[in-house]
């Protein structure tokens, strides 16, 4: 069990961490950096580990019922499309408050979920989960609360100009975050078997981390791929990835890529050593600890600095109670092993 805690947790820290090779890149639009980004993280990088480091990788997949393979796919496909709802959501709420309530959704639903798929465990462990979610829960929403007094110190003295519709940026955050849910969903369905035919084929098993994200990362790249493309088309972005820049930009954007992809993978992993309530487990703490590292990396680079005592407070709040709520989950996951 702490083993796998241990993972999640450093999952968590790598997705909370990758972004930040992009604050150094030159000349790019925000869609060629994230276009080149998920084109890396999405297809090369999966490509290249699976190939790589899979043994039959050829013979695993062949022999996936075709039923696993179109839920596993039909999942991957609307968690990307609610990736991409995120980012519409921060153009209208800021990050602050659409990375709260996406996370927030994601967390709710992402983390039950799995109970539709495996089996839900006794009484007393699902409880204490449970309790352990809602703390969470609270944190997120405490530091939804601090990003929203941020930004309205922010406006009120004129360095927020966000004029975005509140409403609506709420409304696709949620959504988004709803069908982000999908990674957690097409993990769960897919993981049992595809670890049996990695273990059948000869395999370590912490390969069936990297096996399972394949099929997960190729569907959701391709609406990924398909977005990106039409906004550089639309804004007229091809030019910009002609920069003397290029090569060093290239080198940031791929440790982001390889951070992102082993992040989620490390994920996957974690949810296998944590055991039957892996994947609700492991993703509370997962995404816990990626909100914790965004929201330190932000202190630490004095994103909060001309905030509030008020705003400050909330934040504090909020990062005790995501600490406090991953305590809570994983004496709900031990109560099983005693």
């Amino acid at each position: 069990m702490i083993e796998g805690i241990i993972l999640a947790i450093g999952a968590g820290l790598m997705l909370g961490l990758y972004a930040l090779p992009e604050k150094f890149t030159k000349d790019f639009k925000f869609e060629n950096t994230w276009g080149l980004f998920f084109i890396l993280t999405m297809f090369l990088v999966p490509v290249i580990a699976s190939l790589t480091l899979i043994q039959g990788f050829g013979d695993i997949f062949a022999r996936l019922p075709i039923d696993i393979i179109l839920k596993m796919a039909g999942a991957s496909v609307l968690w990307g499309i609610g990736v991409m709802m995120w980012g519409k959501a921060i153009n209208h709420i800021g990050l602050s408050l659409g990375f709260s309530l996406f996370i927030g959704t994601v967390l709710l639903v992402g983390s039950l979920l799995p109970f539709v798929v495996d089996q839900i465990p006794p009484r007393n462990t699902f409880l204490t989960i449970l309790g352990g979610l809602a703390i969470v829960l609270i944190g997120v929403f405490a530091n939804g609360k601090a990003g929203l007094i941020r930004e309205k110190d922010q406006k009120e003295s004129g360095e927020n100009q966000n004029k975005g519709s509140v409403l609506t940026g709420i409304l696709i955050a949620v959504i988004g975050g709803l069908l982000a849910t999908g990674f957690s969903y097409a993990n769960a369905v897919g993981r049992p078997i595809i670890h049996e035919a990695c273990q059948g084929a000869g395999n370590a098993e912490w390969i069936t981390a990297v096996a399972v994200m394949f099929p997960i990362f190729i569907s959701g790249g391709v609406v990924m791929a398909i977005y990106f493309a039409y906004e550089i088309t639309k804004k007229k972005s091809w030019g910009s990835f002609k920069t003397p820049a290029f090569a060093q930009n290239f080198g940031l954007i791929s440790i982001m890529a390889v951070f992102h992809y082993a992040a989620s993978a490390l994920f996957a992993y974690a949810a296998f050593k944590l055991g039957e309530v892996g994947n609700t487990v492991g993703y509370a703490i997962f995404n816990t600890a990626c909100v914790v590292t965004a929201i330190v990396s932000g202190l630490l680079t004095k994103e909060w600095v001309t905030a509030s005592s008020k705003a400050r407070k909330f934040l504090y709040i909020g990062l005790a109670c995501m600490v406090i709520g991953i305590i809570v989950i994983s004496i709900g996951n031990g109560i099983e092993k005693v």
